[in-house]
């Protein structure tokens, strides 16, 4: 066992150098900067008190630096993971109440195990399910219903806050009249600090400008603006180590929402972490890896008071542009943290919640992909309306129907797919031996008494009737003339017990009307498939051929020296 893949901080720690550090260092000086105003926005959004979003950044942290695959993803809170908390917890207590938090706490310690379980049994290929068109309308659906709950922060309104964007919008119609004057000017005034630093270098730190701005206004001139709500008092010290309370009963409510954090969370860290290991030759993400590191956060944060973490898209980028080579970069980060959490709460007593809502608005309205819907419309229009369907569900049902919807979909369009595969007529290339299909190339030579089908897909129960039904369609265009088929089944990687089935009926089914049927180009596998499934006792073996070419020369010539050389093959492998 290879103890390095295990614990992947053992693949750099042994060789690390100053060359590294400098870079590690500075990324995790910026990070960490950026960070800590974001845990405080993010706990907000959770609805759970500002100085737990600053705990999600200590353990999670240290523990994806260890088991992590990725050198340079950035763990902690997250807008979306907050929102998808608030959305499942506030059903079972008050926001920020003791009871609301001690379920945070027990569902980061849920997402984690089954995270973990996940990545123990190597069951990484479920993500597989949720194609890229689903994470993009699921992602752009989730941002906006951040974004418009963030209103209430913004202009100061107490607005409704839920995940299904419908109500939000309705009651930001109603209420919008009795904006905050004072509130609205500082957020909006936050948003264009923001969006002009941003435009101007990413490396800035536009949050921590905003806060300090926002901070140094309310603390000196917060007499003329008493009407603006501030964070006020974040607890100093470190969290102290404690077990989750357990609930069966709770634990049970809580399974839809901590699955819907499981998937959510492992999709962003695998997005982000394919996306930085293609800027770098360095190492590879091992998917398994990734769930078995994120539960160990999760979990083990969760003993430290954090509420469920994952990777965020806007600090990995600033992370990897910012020089951070090793998970060292992390370590640094935790360390601003714990400075800040044993030294410098009080100051961030002044800090005006509008300008933590211009921060997260600015933030997750990035995240609306509007040129990867544009790609899909004019690439694949099933896909653009996959995508459009995950969005519109998850805008207007909720998160987790949301994902529901995708991970629904998505499996219809593959069954879809897979049961309505490409078929073609091949037809003979003038003076040569090869077949192409006869509607990509005009050329080629069409014989009345031979029909040469492709079939470009697995041969299953979902589509055995739609193979036997375009089969017979070409067939009867032939007419009476029919004398030959031949199934071309290079493309055919696969055959299950319904597809043998329907594919010896034709068989027979062709023999009574005088129609012989060969095989050409049948992979091994599959080849195995149909020999133990007694198809040879209504064909011969000769009826197998490497190509079409040597089926149809087989048919005209009655020549069988090409054939011979392929069934002392087969003999030899199976006799």
């Amino acid at each position: 066992m290879n103890i390095k893949k295990l614990i992947p901080i053992l693949e750099w720690l042994p060789n690390y150098n100053t060359s590294l550090f400098k870079g590690d260092l500075v990324a995790g000086i910026t990070v960490g900067i950026i960070l800590i105003p974001q845990g405080i926005a993010y706990a907000l959004i959770a609805g759970l008190p500002p100085i737990y979003g600053l705990y999600c950044a200590l353990v999670p942290q240290v523990m994806y630096a260890i088991f992590g695959s990725s050198r340079q993803v950035a763990i902690g809170p997250v807008a979306m993971d907050s929102l998808i908390v608030a959305t499942g917890v506030s059903t079972l207590a008050l926001a920020g109440s003791d009871s609301y938090i001690s379920i945070a706490i027990l569902l980061a310690l849920m997402v984690g195990a089954i995270q973990f379980i996940m990545g123990i049994f190597s069951l990484g290929f479920i993500v597989n399910f949720l194609s890229k068109p689903v994470i993009t309308g699921f992602t752009s659906a989730v941002a906006l219903i951040i974004g418009f709950n963030q209103f209430r922060n913004l202009f100061g309104v107490d607005f409704v806050q839920s995940d299904q964007l419908q109500y939000v919008v309705e009651d930001i119609w109603l209420q919008l009249s009795s904006y905050n004057f004072h509130t609205t000017i500082i957020g909006l005034i936050s948003v264009v600090v923001i969006i002009i630093f941003r435009r101007i270098n990413k490396k800035i730190p536009n949050a921590l400008i905003v806060v300090i701005l926002g901070i140094i206004i309310m603390k000196y001139f917060g007499h003329s603006f008493n009407d603006v709500s501030i964070v006020k008092d974040i607890p100093s010290g470190l969290p102290l180590f404690s077990i989750p309370e357990f609930d069966f009963d709770l634990l049970r409510e809580l399974f839809p929402i901590a699955f819907t954090l499981v998937m959510v969370g492992y999709l962003e860290i695998i997005s982000i972490g394919k996306s930085l290991e293609a800027k770098q030759d360095e190492y590879r993400i091992r998917p398994n890896q990734e769930l078995i590191a994120l539960g160990l956060s999760n979990m083990m944060g969760s003993f430290f008071k954090a509420f469920p973490t994952t990777s965020s898209f806007s600090r990995s980028a600033i992370n990897q542009e910012s020089g951070a080579k090793t998970g060292m970069a992390s370590l640094i980060s935790v360390v601003m943290v714990v400075f800040t959490l044993l030294f410098l709460t009080p100051m961030f007593y002044h800090l005006p919640k509008t300008v933590l809502a211009a921060i997260i608005i600015v933030a997750v309205f990035g995240l609306v992909n509007i040129k990867e819907a544009a790609f899909l419309w004019k690439a694949n229009h099933l896909d653009f309306w996959l995508m459009l369907a995950t969005f519109l569900g998850t805008l207007l049902l909720g998160i987790e129907f949301g994902i529901i919807v995708g991970v629904g979909l998505s499996l219809i369009v593959l069954i879809f797919r897979t049961s309505r595969p490409y078929v073609a007529e091949l037809g003979k290339v003038p003076n040569s031996d090869f077949y192409r299909n006869r509607s990509r190339f005009e050329e080629v030579i069409i014989e009345d008494d031979i029909l040469i089908f492709r079939f470009d897909a697995q041969i299953y129960y979902a589509n055995s009737s739609y193979f036997r039904d375009k089969l017979d369609e070409m067939a009867i265009k032939k007419g009476d003339a029919l004398k030959l088929i031949v199934l071309d089944a290079e493309s055919i990687n696969r055959v299950d017990s319904t597809g043998v089935e329907m594919l010896k009926e034709r068989i027979k089914f062709y023999k009574k009307k005088g129609v012989t049927f060969l095989l050409a180009g049948v992979k091994g596998p599959v080849r195995d498939d149909l020999f133990r499934s007694g198809i040879l006792s209504i064909i011969d073996l000769n009826h197998f051929f490497m190509r079409a070419n040597g089926a149809v020369q087989f048919y005209k010539t009655g020549c069988r020296e090409q054939q011979e050389k392929y069934a002392k093959y087969i003999h030899q492998a199976y006799h």
